[in-house]
C-alpha cells in the first residue's frame, strides 16, 4: 500500500509542478472553488508568466482535466450535480502541504522553453 501511495503523490506534484498555474491558484482552491473561466478572465494572478498566450478558457479547463485525471482537483457539486467549478483533493492538499517549496522551485531556461512550446503547439 505504501508503494502506491508513493507513486499517487509522485504524480500529483509532477502534475503540480508541470501546470500552468501558479501558487497563488493553489492557495486559493484550499479556501475557494474556481471554473475554468474565472481563472481565464483573472489569468494574471492565477497563471504562471510564460502563460499569458493562452486566449480561451478551454485550455484551462483542459488543464483542470489533466490535474483531475491524476486526482488533485474534483469538480464541485451542488445540489444540482456537478458544476464547471473545481476544488483541491485531499490529495492535492497533502501535497501542497508536504512540499511547501514545490511551485517556488525555478525551473531552467531550457524547461522553461519545452513547456511553451509543448504547450503553443498542442491543439486548442
Amino acid at each position: 500500500m505504501l508503494l502506491i501511495d508513493q507513486k499517487i503523490f509522485r504524480r500529483a506534484k509532477k502534475g503540480i509542478r508541470n501546470s500552468p498555474f501558479n501558487l497563488f491558484l493553489f492557495q486559493s482552491l484550499l479556501e475557494k472553488s474556481l471554473s475554468a473561466e474565472n481563472v481565464f478572465l483573472n489569468k494574471s494572478k492565477y497563471l504562471n508568466q510564460e502563460f499569458m498566450f493562452i486566449r480561451s478558457p478551454f485550455f484551462i479547463e483542459n488543464e483542470f482535466l489533466k490535474l483531475i485525471k491524476i486526482g488533485v482537483l474534483r469538480r464541485e457539486v451542488d445540489g444540482q450535480g456537478l458544476t464547471s467549478k473545481v476544488r483541491i483533493t485531499p490529495i492535492g492538499r497533502q501535497v501542497l502541504e508536504s512540499y511547501s517549496d514545490l511551485l517556488n522551485k525555478e525551473t531552467n531556461l531550457i524547461k522553461k522553453l519545452i513547456k511553451c512550446l509543448k504547450y503553443q503547439l498542442s491543439p486548442k
